[in-house]
């Protein structure tokens, strides 16, 4: 048997592409959950970080330099296996979520501290003397200059985070790489493998693309 028919073999991805697809259809599902939570969380952590009173300001601290020192797949067995000792337990997907949305949160919070801290003070003085409240100043003021600079990293941590999520098959959940796996043991083929690197690829390649394209634009480097 040659590398072809080992690596690529044609009978084998087309046996084991449906299973890849319903695998990508969960990652898909499992990223869009952790990303959407995430960004909503890591602005109220941000939030909290810079304006609550001081002993929540020490705790938003605490969280985000904690999660963002904590590896990924630490955090997923974390939640996965620990928890179910406190009398919570999760299915696999639901672990995930909270695991990538949580960490999310992290990083985005810092993100976004970074792109308010950036604003001149005098938008705030000058909201202020108009009588603006706090709340209407972050909305209509803050905020929409913040987002300029905050779009690009965001945008390179949300690609980190689809990548990731390759990490929740160690808790048995049927994503992409799961998936992958069990066709490849299946079939005593590697071939899912490679297909499966293939669509990370092309899932994730215009997304490194387009974020490369929106660091050149807003001129706003990465977290990494």
């Amino acid at each position: 048997m040659n590398a072809i028919d080992i690596f690529f073999n044609a009978e084998v991805f087309r046996k084991s592409f449906p299973i890849l697809l319903r695998g990508l259809g969960n990652t898909l599902l499992l990223s869009i959950t952790a990303i959407v939570l995430g960004t909503i969380g890591g602005v109220l952590i941000c939030l909290m970080r810079l304006y609550a009173p001081r002993a929540l300001r020490l705790l938003a601290v605490f969280y985000i330099d904690v999660l963002r020192a904590m590896p990924m797949l630490v955090v997923l067995i974390l939640i996965y296996y620990a928890l179910p000792f406190v009398g919570i337990t999760l299915s696999s997907f639901a672990a995930a979520a909270v695991a990538l949305s949580i960490v999310m949160a992290a990083y985005t919070a810092e993100c976004v501290r970074a792109g308010i801290e950036a604003v001149p003070k005098g938008q705030f003085e000058a909201a202020q003397s108009l009588g603006l409240p706090f709340w209407r100043t972050m909305q209509k003021v803050i905020l929409p200059q913040a987002v300029r600079l905050v779009i690009p990293p965001l945008a390179s941590n949300s690609v980190s985070l689809v990548k990731d999520t390759s990490l929740a098959s160690v808790v048995a959940m049927n994503d992409l790489l799961k998936q992958a796996t069990d066709s490849q043991a299946l079939f005593a083929n590697p071939t899912p493998l490679i297909g499966a690197a293939v669509i990370y690829v092309a899932l994730l390649w215009p997304a490194v693309r387009l974020t490369s394209r929106l660091e050149r634009r807003f001129g706003a480097p990465t977290h990494h």
